[in-house]
């Protein structure tokens, strides 16, 4: 590249890279050395999350398992699903479970148009807000991608993103409740924040069923290690539902209204 061309092309290339730089704490490596992001807690705690609901034909049965299992969790959810199911919405609330924001549809933030993220995780929370009755105070990105939008959007909306330490690879057409099981272990240890779905919005048909059934082996497993199991606003990562973090100043065309 001719020297004209780069000095053309720098500023373009750095705000890509200051675009796209956040981006890859979904890797491992790189949520190691971001412990608060990928989750970390209180070492005597487990925090067990569910993504992508809620779903009238799975959500309520992992409610009633976690019932059963005298267990509480945090529900990431989706606009899109929120709003076409909002009793399903309000039931998780009803039974003492944590809601949080995984954005209005599971689109990665990495190739969005630009104040798409910021609208649609506004709208997400609002409905959180409006069918739950409580304020979200977590923001989980699609895919686990941020993006410099994302994590500012999240400052703005008062909403503290966190990723995860493990995750049962549920999402598959082959994973079964041994998979899920023999994928989390390594990762069930004090501090660690689980990642399970609660329904196959964006999964393989079905795949729900393998979370399920690995459900109360995983809990079991941590309650035998003499570890408590139950919601992110009880592990200790920052102070959910504190004061608002101050609002920066954002152009109100940032915050574009999302496409229907």
């Amino acid at each position: 590249m001719r020297p004209h061309a780069l000095v053309v092309a720098g500023p373009a290339l750095l705000a890509a890279v200051v675009h796209a730089g956040p981006g890859a704490t979904w890797l491992p490596p790189v949520r190691r050395l971001l412990p608060s992001l990928a989750g970390e807690g209180d070492p005597g705690h487990v925090a067990l999350t569910f993504d992508d609901g809620p779903d009238p034909r799975s959500t309520p049965l992992f409610l009633d398992e976690l019932d059963r299992l005298g267990c509480r969790a945090t529900f990431f959810l989706l606009g899109e699903m929120l709003d076409r199911h909002p009793e399903v919405g309000r039931s998780i609330a009803r039974a003492g479970h944590e809601v949080a924001v995984h954005g209005w549809r599971h689109d990665n933030a990495l190739v969005t148009r630009p104040g798409r993220v910021a609208a649609e995780m506004g709208r997400a929370a609002r409905l959180v807000a409006a069918v739950t009755g409580a304020r979200p105070s977590w923001y989980r990105p699609p895919y686990g991608v941020l993006s410099a939008e994302a994590l500012l959007a999240a400052r703005w909306h008062g909403l503290r993103p966190v990723l995860w330490t493990a995750w049962g690879e549920d999402w598959t057409r082959r994973a079964t409740p041994g998979s899920v099981l023999r994928t989390l272990e390594p990762g069930l240890r004090g501090g660690a924040t689980l990642l399970l779905h609660d329904c196959d919005h964006t999964s393989a048909p079905d795949s729900w069923r393998s979370a399920l059934g690995a459900l109360a082996d995983v809990v079991g497993r941590c309650r035998a290690a003499g570890l408590r199991v139950g919601p992110l606003g009880a592990h200790g990562v920052g102070v959910p539902g504190g004061a608002r973090p101050h609002r920066l100043p954002v152009p109100a065309s940032f915050y574009l209204r999302p496409e229907t």
